[in-house]
């Protein structure tokens, strides 16, 4: 990615910018876009940022102003800023950026840095890659939190899916606190298939359809016969973004067993209340939920028939 359009504004500009984008079907996937906040001691001053292959035209330069239509500043477009950016091999500096992180149980690094003797502590290695999922994301990092403390609660999985799965990380963690179950996990995307058998083959996990045994399949949400047919889920996690939680609800309500668990990530805590509403009118309560950054994380639980 050679060109970047940068625009700054108030954080709840630029959150609005980043919901309308995923509302935005039609998005151009070439025109990948982050919002962050500029610096920690300014919390409030936000940056919205668009990477692309090629010089941005008036083409990309509207479809990045759309965004700022319905936000809170009256739908007034920040100024942008283009810029060219030098030749950068992103992969290995990505990579040199992530220092490994602690999350619950676990440990998360890339090949860069050591595993951890830590007793009690399991160790995984997630090298940065084309898909989402190294650990180092709070979103990420909230769900490997949250899979503690539901282990920590005395909760057992025997069959459990991993929607969105990116890297693989959120599968090889729950497989890891519950080494017997039966574990499936998809993408969207076609990519992510050679992502995790790598991962798998790195972290010692195996693949396969039996307990103690990855399943990996691309799928569009809970769209897939393999899915279907390994269902019900005592355990559904999906880290992915607001709007396709909100679209996917009832499909993870009715894949559920009764009384079985939900994980959701992805969401702005901003997001949340659209996203519980919609896991309650599919018949899902809240059992708990942790906020990591600006990010929200969700348990939410199917009832017991």
């Amino acid at each position: 990615m050679s060109w970047k359009i940068t625009a700054y504004a108030p954080r709840a500009v630029i959150e609005s910018a980043l919901i309308a984008h995923e509302d935005a079907f039609d998005w151009d996937p070439d025109i990948v876009l982050s919002g962050s906040e500029i610096a920690e001691d300014k919390p409030d001053d936000w940056q919205l940022e668009a990477w692309l292959a090629h010089e941005p035209g008036d083409t990309e330069k509207n479809a990045v102003a759309a965004l700022f239509e319905g936000a809170p500043s009256g739908g007034e477009t920040p100024e942008f800023i283009i810029e060219e950016l030098p030749e950068t091999d992103w992969l290995v500096t990505s990579q040199q950026g992530l220092e490994p992180i602690r999350a619950g149980r676990f440990h998360v690094h890339t090949p860069d840095h050591p595993a951890t003797d830590e007793p009690g502590v399991i160790d995984f290695t997630i090298p940065a890659s084309q898909a989402f999922g190294t650990g180092q994301h709070a979103t990420t990092a909230g769900c490997l939190a949250m899979l503690t403390h539901m282990k920590a609660q005395g909760l057992i999985f025997r069959n459990h899916a991993d929607i969105g799965t990116g890297t693989g990380l959120l599968a090889f963690a729950a497989m890891a606190l519950w080494p017997r179950a039966l574990a499936t996990a998809s993408d969207i995307d076609q990519v992510c298939v050679g992502v995790v058998e790598d991962n798998a083959k790195a972290n010692g996990v195996r693949m396969g359809p039996r307990g103690g045994e990855l399943v990996m399949t691309v799928a569009d949400g809970m769209d897939h016969p393999l899915i279907a047919a390994r269902g019900p889920y005592d355990l559904i996690m999906a880290n992915i973004l607001a709007g396709p939680l909100v679209s996917l609800a009832p499909d993870f309500a009715r894949s559920l067993a009764p009384g079985g668990s939900l994980v959701l990530a992805g969401l702005l805590e901003t997001q949340e209340e659209a996203v519980r509403r919609a896991c309650r009118r599919a018949g899902l309560r809240l059992a708990g939920r942790l906020v990591n950054g600006d990010w929200s994380i969700l348990w939410m639980r199917a009832r017991r028939r």
